[in-house]
């Protein structure tokens, strides 16, 4: 029996400097994760955010993340495919925030001008008030 390839790949840099170095990316490094990496080992809570982020390969990525509910750091060498659907899950929470940022705002400024109006018809409100 053949012992297991080693899968690798071997990318050329160029650095500011102007000198051309070879990264060999190591294949066998790369986590696997059954769940998204936006849900904490730790906490099972679906907050996880990335801290930092590098590129690990051509298709992969090492992730520094971070569980603001049980404060776990961690992360790992990922797929590409796996931080791609990581950053989707990220920006559906960016939107779902901003959609309550939004309806509080809203709220917000009715709360306002509804205490507005009713001290404006209780003549309640002063040139010096502004």
């Amino acid at each position: 029996m053949n012992p297991p390839a080693d899968h690798h790949s071997v990318r050329r840099v160029t650095l500011p400097s102007g000198k051309t170095i070879e990264v060999l990316y190591l294949d066998g490094l790369v986590h696997e994760h059954v769940r998204g990496l936006h849900v904490c080992p730790g906490c099972e809570s679906e907050l996880v955010n990335p801290v930092a982020w590098d590129e690990a390969g051509p298709a992969h990525w090492d992730v520094t993340l971070h569980c603001p509910n049980c404060d776990w750091l961690g992360g790992g060498v990922f797929t590409e495919q796996l931080v791609e659907e990581f950053d989707e899950e990220l920006d559906r929470g960016t939107e779902a925030l901003v959609r309550d940022l939004q309806r509080l705002m809203r709220a917000n400024m009715e709360d306002e001008i509804a205490r507005f109006v009713t001290e404006l018809a209780a003549d309640q409100i002063w040139p010096m008030d502004f």
